[in-house]
């Protein structure tokens, strides 16, 4: 006889349930690291049939990879919202919507930057870097630029580096506790601001042809 419990079944659309199955996931690699967590234990949090997860995701690994996608890439929305003005101002709400995102997914957020139990492989490799030039993109889109624009591929490089200090600050806050969210914001608000205003300037006239 089958040990799972009987699915609590509630009448769904497709990518309801796909959305409720995901959800649940992201709780539970969030609570606990990789290993802990059985597709059995994500279909009865998420009140269905094993066979569902299995339909909608594929593997465990696989479900687990596209939860740590999600969780760092950072999504057009997140551009979208911000406010006409200044630098200053959209950077302070870029960075005001980060955080409060952070807060939501806590442990989730702060598993995918230090993804556990099933190694660092090639394939979280990729996810990790794939994540890491998105999100760059989007801080570049959120100033009027692009990586597909002249010397694109440099500030798309420096914004990486700047989201290093993003992890670290995170888990100085998150986990180490020695940092305030206050204090978190106000280093990566500020270093956002001068990366723009001042580092992307230079790195965009160091190659240009002298007339």
């Amino acid at each position: 006889m089958s040990s799972e419990p009987p699915p609590r079944w509630r009448r769904l659309e497709p990518d309801e349930r796909k959305e409720q199955i995901f959800t649940c996931a992201v709780q539970l690699f969030g609570q606990r690291p990789y290993s802990e967590v059985s597709t059995s234990d994500i279909a009865a949090e998420a009140g269905v049939a094993r066979g569902l997860i299995n339909h909608y995701f594929g593997t465990k690994r696989e479900l687990y990879l596209a939860v740590i996608r999600r969780a760092l890439i950072v999504p057009r929305m997140a551009v979208e919202i911000l406010p006409e003005g200044p630098l200053e101002l959209r950077a302070d709400v870029a960075i005001d919507w980060f955080l409060d995102m952070v807060t939501k997914q806590e442990r989730t957020w702060l598993a995918a930057i230090a993804p556990e139990g099933i190694g660092r492989d090639l394939e979280i490799e990729e996810i990790l870097e794939e994540a890491d030039k998105e999100s760059a993109d989007r801080v570049l889109e959120a100033v009027g630029l692009s990586r597909e624009s002249e010397h694109g591929p440099e500030l798309n490089a420096l914004v990486r580096a700047f989201g290093g200090m993003v992890k670290a600050a995170g888990r100085e806050w998150l986990v180490r506790g020695s940092l305030t969210r206050e204090q978190v914001h106000t280093l990566l608000s500020k270093s956002l601001v001068t990366l723009v205003g001042e580092v992307f300037p230079v790195i965009q006239a160091e190659n240009q042809p002298i007339e």
